[in-house]
């Protein structure tokens, strides 16, 4: 496959669409049956490890030990972000209230994010995935995902897309503090259904966060262990997310008409056992993710048995590839899209 996103003719399918066949499949295995045993482990889970922490920085009180717990709460907030990642999808509870107060919990609360926010950037990246209109994921920013976008480049931005392949796993120390004040600048405009609750709970959130660097270490090790959790947080938070679409094919108008082909054909699934599924919290089962956002992130491995025999049945393409696989793609991607900037000089 190219590594960059042109439009993709139609596969060779049968005539009949096949999202319905393997919703019928889906169901009748009940794989979109609720299941709370395996979110109130998470949930317990990511519990315990935020307790250890905090127990961590009261015991070695002004110790630059510390910083190593930096790196383990690092892992505990991107987990508390998977769970709560499922829970916007109503995997944990169908309930729009209960689903709103879960999420507020780990969003607002525990992560510093603003949930109303997240869940409309993610629902539109959901509804048309890889689509450079309307997919927010893949809109031009700092970095380029579509030769098109990178033509329209100049000055510092033209400079940074000739370079992003090398620069991706650096600026990815960022993405928690930009996604952290991208949820506040959504909240300075009206518009959210819980905008007041959200602004007090991330303000619960930052004054909790630094109040207890401030208290525990002195300012030099509070500046490193806050450098150090959000850069790594950044980089866990974006490789669990980049493979998941990055590279894959803008689809033909034919293509993106199809629900089925529309998630199967953008998506990349990342090859592993339970320590990827744990490590990446299910989204290394971006296919069945995308088909079935609701469906329990446990249920997954057995969704995608279902629907890679139906895309081999009808020769639909299905990506899998290993997590270090997965990245060398999305860097080469990044690189050709670069490509056209280096050739000409500009930037």
């Amino acid at each position: 496959m190219s590594t960059l996103p042109t439009p993709v003719g139609p596969a060779p399918l049968a005539p009949r669409p096949l999202y319905p066949e393997v919703v019928g499949a889906v169901r009748a295995a009940g794989l979109l049956d609720r299941r709370l045993g395996p979110y109130l482990v998470h949930f317990a889970v990511n519990t315990l490890g935020l307790l250890v922490v905090l127990a961590a920085l009261v015991v070695w009180h002004d110790s630059w030990w510390l910083m190593a717990w930096a790196v383990v709460l690092a892992v505990v907030s991107v987990q508390i972000g998977f769970l709560g990642h499922d829970i916007a999808h109503r995997q944990v509870s169908r309930r729009a209230r209960t689903a709103a107060l879960l999420g507020l919990l780990h969003a607002n609360l525990l992560s510093g994010l603003s949930y109303g926010w997240w869940v409309d950037k993610h629902n539109a990246h959901h509804a048309h995935p890889n689509d450079l209109e309307t997919d927010p994921d893949v809109r031009a920013g700092v970095l380029i995902f579509d030769v098109s976008q990178a033509r329209e480049r100049r000055g510092l931005g033209a400079m940074v897309t000739r370079h992003q392949a090398w620069l991706f796993f650096p600026l990815l120390t960022f993405e928690a503090v930009n996604l952290y004040l991208a949820g506040l600048r959504s909240l300075v405009r009206p518009g959210l259904q819980h905008r007041w609750a959200e602004v007090a709970l991330i303000g619960v959130h930052t004054a909790a966060y630094l109040s207890l660097v401030v208290t525990t270490m002195t300012w030099a090790q509070g500046l490193v262990f806050v450098a150090i959790h959000q850069g790594v947080r950044g980089i866990y938070l974006g490789v669990s997310f980049a493979p998941n679409h990055k590279g894959m094919p803008v689809l033909s108008r034919a293509d993106e008409a199809d629900p089925f082909l529309r998630q199967v054909l953008t998506s990349r699934n990342i090859r592993g056992g339970p320590v990827v599924d744990w490590a990446l919290g299910g989204l290394n089962y971006q296919i069945e993710h995308h088909l079935f956002p609701s469906m329990p992130r446990a249920n997954l491995p057995s969704a995608q048995q279902i629907v890679r025999a139906v895309c081999e049945l009808h020769a639909v393409p299905y990506v899998e590839a290993s997590a270090r696989s997965s990245y060398a793609d999305v860097l080469r991607h990044l690189h050709a899209v670069g490509a056209p900037l280096r050739v000409s000089g500009r930037g």
